[in-house]
């Protein structure tokens, strides 16, 4: 579709063609051969192809580099095929000591680097003027097309992309904060990003797979990488030392924090109030990054300024008074997520025993309509949330195995509702005392 691919995804596809050449690729001679040696020394005897495979660099363009270093007296061919993809080669004595230099300097190894300017080049072109955005209808209703019910919170969201704003997202827990804003990655244009980026000779590493979800579609450059707009989430563990850019010794590598991760996307701060640290501190961090739309890290001392262009989403179970006013303004626009009605809890089990590929009968869903059915009614009356209807599709299907049964039955979800932590503790005890268990962690009194 064109808003996944528009004019100018397709212009930077063009410029980001694989490099074939030294000509072509915007690294030095000098650091793709002492990335090239530093492969070699890691390896021992390595094949033309395995070095491409790592790197991500063309044959030909490893072809132009080898050369030399043969020549140099660097490393030398130990055998092969008649195709260069096939020729093996060893690291020599010279070699091995340039190499060990190098690995102390900066022990990287993987797919090779773009280079700063690049990146910086790269990004502006797609962020410079990102908002407001046309967001077809077509794309709304995909994105949203899992979520039952929730049509308010579905609006607010889908205004908060169309402008880039930030928003606040409240609700008692198990209510499908995080499940709905993670569905505005689907909304926002996707962007193009490096896996590392070098400077200075040190490596930056940006491209995160717990974050980034990689589109169909991929540009020549095995550098870069085209992802859905990022969504990254934090919760409890939070602290303003994970909101800096740290060095990871064990992979040679300077890596970024959660708030350079969400660049182009959405930085979801969930829990906020949980942290060990005052949340309004956590969000002091942010305030550079979010007003500028770029933030400053230090790489062995020296300042790089790097992209930050993210939406900020804001989630709580404590009182909203707990976050300065200054920071809700970041955050104008509030979403409150109710407890699902009857309804739409039994329509998500549902949905979540079909992705199972479980059987089940009408009587089964009604059920399980029962336990959250008002007293009044005849039902239990616990309180429903999203989370009970997924948990508990999953346990049933491990009781019907356990069972070696064909299908889920009534008394199978019996033992699935009797198993589930939650859902025993609201049987157990009145829901005034419940909440206070759930929300203060106070222990019940007999």
């Amino acid at each position: 579709m064109d808003y996944y691919h528009d004019g100018m995804m397709q212009k930077l596809f063009q410029a980001l063609e694989e490099p074939k050449s030294m000509d072509d690729i915007d690294l030095s001679p000098g650091f793709v051969q002492n990335f090239i040696l530093k492969v070699i020394n890691t390896y021992g005897n390595i094949k033309v192809q395995q070095i491409h495979e790592i790197t991500g660099l063309n044959m030909d363009l490893l072809e132009e580099c080898l050369k030399p270093m043969e020549k140099d007296n660097l490393v030398s061919q130990t055998g092969g095929g008649f195709l260069f993809a096939s020729v093996e080669y060893t690291i020599k004595k010279q070699g091995h000591e340039k190499a060990a230099k190098l690995m102390e300097e900066n022990p990287y190894v993987g797919i090779a680097p773009v280079t700063y300017d690049e990146y910086f080049k790269i990004m502006e072109i797609q962020l410079k003027g990102r908002y407001p955005l046309f967001i077809p209808t077509e794309v709304v209703e995909r994105s949203f097309y899992d979520v039952v019910g929730m049509e308010y919170p579905k609006k607010v969201l889908n205004e908060a992309a169309i402008g880039g704003k930030g928003f606040f997202i409240y609700g008692p827990p198990g209510t499908g904060k995080t499940f709905l804003t993670s569905k505005m990655s689907e909304l926002l244009p996707p962007i193009i990003m490096p896996r590392y980026v070098e400077f200075s000779g040190n490596i930056i590493q940006f491209f995160d797979p717990d974050f980034h979800k990689l589109r169909p579609e991929q540009p020549g450059d095995t550098r870069w990488v085209k992802i859905f707009a990022p969504f990254v989430f934090t919760g409890s563990e939070l602290s303003t030392e994970k909101m800096e850019t740290l060095y990871n010794p064990n992979k040679g590598v300077f890596e970024t924090s959660p708030i350079i991760k969400a660049n182009g996307g959405v930085l979801l701060l969930d829990d906020l109030g949980r942290q060990k640290e005052d949340p309004n501190v956590l969000l002091n961090r942010m305030i550079v990054p979010l007003e500028n739309k770029k933030d400053v890290i230090y790489i062995k001392g020296a300042p790089v300024i790097v992209h930050t262009h993210f939406i900020p989403a804001l989630s709580t179970n404590l009182e909203i008074t707990i976050i300065d006013e200054a920071h809700l303004r970041r955050a104008p626009l509030h979403v409150y997520l109710e407890v699902p009605n009857s309804d739409e809890i039994v329509e998500v089990f549902q949905r979540n025993l079909d992705a199972l590929k479980e059987d089940y009968g009408e009587e089964v869903l009604e059920r399980f309509r029962n336990v959250y059915i008002p007293q009044m009614e005849h039902g239990e009356g616990l309180k429903p949330t999203f989370a009970h209807a997924r948990d508990i599709a999953q346990i049933a299907q491990a009781i019907r195995i356990r069972r070696g049964e064909e299908k889920i039955t009534v008394e199978i979800l019996e033992e699935a509702l009797d198993q589930h932590i939650l859902v025993s503790m609201q049987r157990k005890y009145t829901p005034e005392l419940f909440d206070r268990i759930i929300t203060q962690g106070s222990k019940p009194h007999h």
